[in-house]
Order: C-alpha cells, then sequence, then structure tokens
C-alpha cells in the first residue's frame, strides 16, 4: 500500500521542479500562478499574483474555466512544501498541460528565502 509521501515522491520523479531562486524568473514569465493551499492559508499570506486553487478543485477548475484551457499555458505551482504541489503539476500534466512548474520547497521555502508575500487585509468592523 502506498503512503502519500510514496505519491509524492513519484510525482517529483516525473515533473519539473524549481528551486526558490528560479522561481522567481518563472514567476515573471508565467501565464498563471497557482497557489495551492487552502483559502485560509492563502487570506494569510501568498506569492503577489497568485490565483488561489485549492488542491482539491484543481482538475474542475482547469476543466472548467475556458481561460484556463490552452494547453501551453505557462504554469506555476506552489503549496506550503511542496507536496500538493508535486501531485497537482504530475496532475497538470495528465491533463496534457505542457510547461507546469512546480516550487520546491513552496511557500515555507519562498519565506525562508526572505521573499516578500501578499497578506489580505480584512475590513475592519467598529
Amino acid at each position: 500500500m502506498k503512503t502519500a509521501h510514496d505519491l509524492v515522491t513519484a510525482a517529483k520523479s516525473r515533473i519539473q521542479e524549481i528551486s526558490v531562486t528560479e522561481a522567481e524568473q518563472a514567476i515573471q514569465q508565467a501565464d498563471i500562478l497557482i497557489d495551492l493551499r487552502e483559502p485560509d492559508e492563502y487570506a494569510a499570506g501568498h506569492l503577489q499574483g497568485a490565483v488561489n486553487i485549492p488542491r482539491g478543485l484543481l482538475e474542475f477548475k482547469m476543466s472548467g474555466s475556458p481561460e484556463l484551457s490552452a494547453r501551453n499555458l505557462d504554469i506555476v505551482v506552489y503549496c506550503k512544501t511542496s507536496g500538493r504541489a508535486a501531485l497537482a503539476a504530475n496532475t497538470l500534466h495528465e491533463m496534457g498541460y505542457l510547461k507546469v512548474k512546480s516550487i520546491a520547497g513552496g511557500f515555507d521555502a519562498w519565506v525562508q528565502n526572505g521573499n516578500n508575500i501578499v497578506t489580505l487585509a480584512l475590513p475592519a468592523f467598529e
């Protein structure tokens, strides 16, 4: 029986994983940057320009959004530590997307590298 770790390891052997340093340029060139974390994780802090599509909704969002249907889109994905992103990148390849990159170490590595993040400002109710 395979574990989640086994599945992530297998996915990482089939995808293009890039370092945080490489990610900066890849993000600038990307058509879409996808944050695969849950909405509360995204709200607490995310990469500038990232669109939140939780991992559990990815296939449905990609299939159901005409603007995301082109298989030659340049896509960069990330999650907290890169496990969900590896699985997502592998799935996107299986769906026919040709240019998918996953950020090694995910959001945590991005922050540890000293890169800026964006947080959602909540309205003040006074």
